[in-house]
């Protein structure tokens, strides 16, 4: 089963976040390098990484839980492009780079993404990684460390992911990194399941 959390589509990310409280960012303040864990580093995305996410988004398994399936050439470039500086509303989001740091490549997308549900705008974070690499906890720690980015970085009090009920890897993802199932939902592009965190009280 594929890891991933997130049904991110370009034309779905713009709105003012007014359910959620963050530090307001502005995109000169943004580093190249989001954040870095044991294995991992997150960086934002250049146009060099368009052939490698292509061989991600247009493999069919790694793909399985996407409501619009496999991307083309095209529809790749479009969202990285979209996702170059942060995400364009709101530059503390988006989707990064995700490098493994042993050998320096390119192993997937993780980040964080602004949605309307339910009338409320929420933060998600959202993980998909190479297949080579699945079954060795990398998605739990990039998406752990993308959770307390966002509380403690970026000042998020609270953080979702949205799952295909069939997903379990990804839902164990979920759940590993401390989250809980809270309701089931559907939008435009189908039925998904929510699961949230809150921000530790210090």
């Amino acid at each position: 089963m594929g890891v991933w959390a997130g049904f991110a589509r370009p034309n779905t990310h713009i709105f003012t976040l007014n359910c959620v409280t963050s530090k307001e960012i502005t995109m000169t303040e943004l580093p190249m390098k989001i954040l870095e864990t044991d294995r991992l580093i997150l960086r934002h995305l250049t146009i060099d990484d368009l052939d490698a996410l292509f061989a991600l988004y247009r493999d069919p398994e790694i793909r399985k839980y996407f409501p619009e399936g496999t991307l083309n050439y095209e529809e790749t470039r479009e969202e990285l492009e979209w996702f170059l500086n942060g995400h364009p509303h709101h530059p503390q989001l988006g989707l990064w780079a995700t490098i493994l740091k042993e050998t320096g490549q390119f192993i997937g997308r993780c980040g964080l993404l602004p949605w309307t549900i339910d009338g409320c705008q929420e933060v998600e974070v959202a993980y998909l990684l190479d297949k080579q690499v699945w079954g060795q906890g990398l998605a739990t720690e990039a998406a752990r460390a993308i959770v307390q980015h966002a509380f403690e970085q970026l000042g998020y009090s609270r953080i979702i992911v949205l799952v295909d009920r069939e997903n379990a890897a990804s839902i164990r993802v979920a759940t590993k990194i401390g989250m809980t199932f809270e309701k089931e939902g559907q939008d435009d592009k189908g039925p998904f399941q929510l699961y949230s965190m809150s921000k530790p009280q210090s």
